[in-house]
Formats: C-alpha cells, structure tokens, sequence
C-alpha cells in the first residue's frame, strides 16, 4: 500500500513489498509502504483508488534467449530439432505506450508472452526485472493482459462480466460496494456506458460491437488497476476505425502512468505515431529498440529512406522483408546486374545485417548501459521464470461465482438446455409410440428387449454433447486460470453442476416417464429403469469429459467418443450373445457402458415375465426352443438374476464414473497451460 503525499491513499503492485523504486520522471513522490500483503497480493485501503491516480512500473529483460524443440520426419522416424525463436533479446519498457513490431513468425508474440511470464519456461534463459526487483513468482496474476481471441462470456452482459472479474480477482476485505464503484468506473473510463446492460454475444446471439468486446476484454483486466497491462494484438478482427480508437484508449490509459506493452502486426499511421516506444523484431532478433519517433531517423542513419507520403510501420515491415522500393543509400550507386545468387543471399542474411547495424548504434549503446545499470543493482538473478498462482478469495467464494456465472450461460444458452429437454421429449412419444403396449410373448419379448437397447444407446449418444464443455471454453478457462480467477477444482465442480444436474438428469427423468408408461410395465419397476438410465448418462457423460478434456478442436473429440461407443455397442448384449464370445475378447465386454444399463434394465423387466401364455399344445412347438419366461432368456445371455446381480451394475456404472471424471480433472491440471 503507497501513501502519496498531499494525495488519497493508492494501493499499487509491486515486485516485492519491502522494496520502493519510484519512476524517475516524478520524483517528487513521497511513498510510504506497509508490509502488509495477502496471498501475495498487495494489501488495499479501505477504499479503491482512482484508476488515474498510480506510478508506473519499468520492465527490463536482459539477454533473453528461446528456443522450441520441433520433430520432423513421420512417425518413429522422426527427429528432434530445436528452433531459435529469440537470441539476444534486451529492451526497456517505460510508463506509456509499448509496441512490439515485425512480421508474422519474427517473435513478437513470443516475446510479449515471456515478458508477462505466460510462455513456457523450457527453453528460455535470461532476466526480466520490475522495477530493479526479480519478476515477482505470481506476475501473472497481478498484471494485466489481454488475449488476442475475446475471452469474455459472450451470454452475460459487459456489466455481469466486469462484475465476474472484480468479485474473483480483487480481495474479499474490498467491499461489494466499492467493487461495484470499480465496475462503474471503469465503464465509464471505458466508454460502455451506454451497452453495459447488453449482452456481449456469441455465435448464435448479436451482441455489443468488436470494439466494444475489446474494451469489455481490457476492462476485465483493469480490474486490479495493475501497473503493467500487456495486450496480443489488440486491433486483430477490428475494421481501421474501430483499432485507431482501441489505441486511443490505450494512449489515454498510458498517461495515466500505466506501461502498457503489446504485440502489432501493420498499424496504420495514425495508431503508429501514438507510440512512446517501438521494438522491431524479425526471426528473432532485435532490429530496433527506442522511442519510436526515432525509428525513421535510425533507418535512414544506416542507409534506408522512407518515401513521403509511406507509413513508417508499412515502411519497417518492407525494409525487414527486403522488398522496400526505397533503395538503400549506400547502394544507390552500385550496378543492378548483380546475379540471382547474390540477391537470394542478401535476402537470406538480411535480418542478421540489419541486427548487427543496430548492436553497432548508440541506441543500442545507450539502452545496454541502462539495463548493466539496473542488473548491476540486483544482487539476486532469476534462474527461472516463475509459474506460481496466488488467489484473492477463498476456495468457496470462487465456487459460488463460477457457478452462478456457469449457471447463468446455460440459460442464456437455450439451444443447450431447452431445445434439448424439448428434443428428448419429441424423442420419448416416438419411442413410446413404436413400442407402445409390449405384450407378454415372443414378439413381446424382442421389443422389449430392442426398446432397452434402444434406450441405453440414447443415452450414451446423447452425452456427445457434453464433448463441448470444455472444448468450447478452454480459451476462456486457460486465461481466467493462469490470471488466478479461480482454482482449476472450482471449475470443475461447477462445470459438473451445471452439465450433470440439469442436462443429463432432467432428460433421464422425463425420457422415463414419457417411455415407461407407454411400454405398458408396472409401477414397481419405474424408479429403478429412471436410475439406471441416469447412471448410464453419467457415465457417458464422464467419458465425454475425459476425453474432451485437453483437447482443443471439436471433431476430433466427437470422432474419438463415437469409435469408443460403437465398440461398446457390439458388447452390450443385444447384436452378439457375450456367452458365445472367444474369450481373448470377452473382457472388453466389461468397458461397456451400455451392456451394464441394458443388463440392469433386463433384470428389472424381465424378471417374473412369461412369453409363452397358455398356449394350445399344437403351439408348443412353436416355442419349444425358445425360452418362455424372463429367467430363462436371462439365463441364456449368461446374466445374473439375484438382487446383487442387478445393483452390481450400477456399481460398475459408478466407479467407471470415478475413474472418468478423475481422468478429465487430471487432463485439465496437467494440460499445457502456457503458449
């Protein structure tokens, strides 16, 4: 907490809080710091700051390298390589605007995430210091960043979704009163005025415009007013207009004392002059690193001159890429009969010649002089780029959240919750319909048994849906985890809320009493037929997550649920006797989540049937091979009749449940969490 003289209380995150580096243009700051912090998070006066009010933080990184392992080659003949994706990487980034600038595949994108601590550390070397200090272990949770693909709930409004983000990400001693002032506040700064009561939108619903997603997606992250905010190509998907004003807003938030860094492709000249600081990279190396005025006037120092009228970054791009129509001054005068060898060479090399001009500059000078400066002054070097994530509430508090904002999409998801209990119902009269009035004999009995295959297949082909669950929002999840919303359990638990309860046990119950009705049983078996359809949902649905867990495209999941489902089809009972089955392959018959609810099911409903009737002795022929009673055809597909005989199954159904669901939570917690 820093006490600035003559000012209101402020509450700033600081890499350590027993140590003061104040910002050299304004010294004049008299800062007072307590020690007090909670869960690594810096401890907040009794009423939050206004968000202009703040010093900001200087970011230094010292000789970064990274490199990538990549396989060539197919299959067991494939070769580890690695690939240099950064080398020698040194800046300095200010309060104002910092924009990392190349072409696609220079290393923008992989530098901004090692800055903000998101990138995976195998492979990386080097230091990066706030302030003087070590990056602190949780620097992800405490600084900003917004994600180049919106990660905003598009069901809930941009009020519920800034709400969502102050009331898990700042401390539960803050107020509801004042989180809700905070939430006001940076609407207003923000321009949303007028849509916060507007639903963001999703594929199937029009919602607010891309600026506006945009902005709702930086005012998540402003949440916690943090010091540093980094942005992955913030203007990506956004018409000229529409960018030129995002960037607006980050020049205006920039004045505020915020450092704001972030990574962009080709800005058009109006957003390329709000730039306090310009990095340019390609293939990895450092081209330029200054204020970004100066840009111009370096290049022409080393040779190239931007014709009037050109856009500087549309200029830097050509240069980089060695197909500038401004010819490089010191070649102006040669022949242009140099051979086909020699260009492709220079072309080839280029990216290295124009990084060694910019190692022999004075702004090269200047800036490796600033960061021996600053690295000499801490003792202490980081070996490792930190992973740790720190949280603001408590385990609960994040439990009643998520789930009401999990709650909340699937309402505002009808197409997921209603259109699907209408579905199963339309699905449950057609069934009924077909099988309606079974009677006691042969024919009975066949029916019987298709209508009990019928619905165990339902049910397991039914629970594809729940393949999207994670799928859909694994983008979402990845950034509010790695930003210390909430704890990967809580996201569990609450998704298996809001999927379990009202999309697989509501359609279980209504399915069963549309069906078992029509079919034509007694009472005595409905409830045991409504628990065994739900246990087989579960388990389906278990599977699903499992396998969808981790996973990150849709198609593959769904086609490896359906293979998995068709080889427990032919093992559930009903297309080949399993008593009849070589026993090399009988055990797969126990992976089978049909064949356990068609197995409960038979039990429950054939037992103490008999399909012969009193039938004329010139009949009994017809069904003398043929078993008479519900025993006999159990006995004959080798099913256990007793009471353990039928609880056994939902047993099985239950710890293939377990084992599932702890598969998927385990795919979520060692899933690649970083870039």
């Amino acid at each position: 907490t820093i006490r600035v003289e003559g000012n209101s209380s402020i509450a700033l995150p600081l890499a350590d809080p027993h140590q003061l580096c104040m910002a050299e243009d304004q010294p004049h700051l008299c800062i007072q710091m307590s020690e007090s912090s909670t869960n690594g998070i810096p401890s907040r006066m009794q009423s939050l700051p206004d968000l202009a009010d703040r010093v900001g933080s200087v970011l230094t990184f010292h000789k970064i390298y990274y490199h990538v392992k990549t396989k060539t080659g197919f299959l067991c003949f494939q070769k580890a390589t690695k690939k240099e994706v950064l080398r020698d990487v040194n800046g300095i980034m200010k309060p104002g605007l910092n924009a990392i600038l190349g072409p696609t595949g220079s290393g923008k994108s992989s530098l901004l995430d090692i800055l903000a601590a998101r990138k995976d550390p195998r492979g990386l070397s080097g230091d990066i210091l706030i302030n003087g200090a070590p990056q602190p272990a949780n620097f992800k949770c405490t600084s900003g960043y917004v994600v180049q693909d919106d990660v905003v709930m598009g069901t809930l409004t941009v009020r519920e979704n800034l709400k969502f983000s102050a009331a898990l990400r700042l401390p539960k001693s803050v107020k509801e009163q004042e989180k809700n002032e905070r939430v006001n506040q940076i609407i207003k700064e923000l321009g949303l005025s007028k849509v916060a009561d507007s639903k963001v939108g999703t594929q199937f619903s029009r919602g607010v415009s891309g600026g506006e997603r945009k902005r709702t997606n930086i005012g998540m992250e402003l949440i916690t007013d943090p010091a540093i905010l980094f942005l992955d190509e913030p203007t990506t998907g956004l018409d000229a207009s529409t960018a030129n004003a995002v960037l607006l807003l980050l020049k205006r938030m920039s004045k505020q004392g915020r450092t704001i860094i972030f990574s962009i492709h080709q800005p058009r000249y109006s957003i390329f002059r709000l730039f306090d600081n310009l990095t340019l990279l390609a293939a990895g190396r450092v081209l330029y690193h200054g204020p970004a005025q100066h840009a111009i006037e370096y290049f022409q120092s080393i040779g190239y001159q931007c014709e009037p009228y050109n856009n500087p970054a549309d200029f830097f791009l050509d240069v980089i890429n060695g197909d500038s129509t401004a010819m490089a001054m010191n070649k102006a005068d040669e022949s242009n009969t140099e051979s086909t060898e020699e260009c492709s060479e220079y072309d080839k090399t280029l990216a290295e010649q124009l990084a060694e001009k910019y190692s022999n500059s004075a702004y090269y000078r200047e800036t490796k002089a600033h960061l021996e400066s600053i690295s000499s002054g801490n003792k202490k070097k980081t070996k490792q780029f930190f992973q740790q994530i720190t949280y603001a509430n408590s385990f609960l508090h994040q439990l009643k959240w998520v789930s009401k904002r999990t709650f909340k999409n699937l309402i505002g998801n009808p197409q997921a919750s209603i259109a699907q209990l209408c579905i199963t119902a339309f699905l449950g009269l057609i069934v009924g319909a077909i099988y309606f009035g079974l009677e006691e004999n042969s024919a009975g009995l066949q029916n019987r048994v298709g209508a009990m295959f019928f619905l165990t297949t339902n049910q397991c082909f039914s629970s594809v849906s729940a393949l999207e669950l994670f799928v859909v929002e694994k983008k979402i999840f990845m950034h509010e985890y790695i930003s210390g919303y909430y704890r990967i359990s809580v996201y569990f638990i609450a998704k298996l809320m809001a999927d379990l309860i009202p999309i697989r046990t509501m359609p279980s119950i209504i399915f069963t009493c549309i069906v078992y009705f029509m079919l034509g049983k007694y009472v005595e078996a409905f409830f045991i037929m409504m628990f065994t359809l739900m246990m087989v949902s579960y388990t389906a649905t278990s599977m699903a997550l499992a396998i969808a867990a981790g996973q990150s495209v849709v198609a593959i999941a769904n086609l490896l649920m359906t293979v998995a489902f068709v080889f427990m089809i032919i093992f559930s009972g009903l297309l080949v006797n399993l008593t009849s089955v070589m026993s090399w392959l009988s055990w797969l018959k126990y992976f089978s989540i049909p064949r356990y609810g068609m197995t409960a099911l038979q039990i429950n409903e054939l037992t103490d049937l008999n399909f012969c009737g009193m039938t004329k002795l010139i009949n009994v022929c017809v069904f003398i091979c043929r078993p008479c009673t519900g025993e006999e055809y159990l006995k004959s597909q080798g099913i256990d009749m007793s009471t353990w005989g039928l609880w056994q199954n939902h047993l099985a159904l239950a710890c293939m449940t377990l084992i599932f669901l702890t598969i998927a939570y385990l795919k979520l917690h060692f899933v690649k969490k970083f870039s």
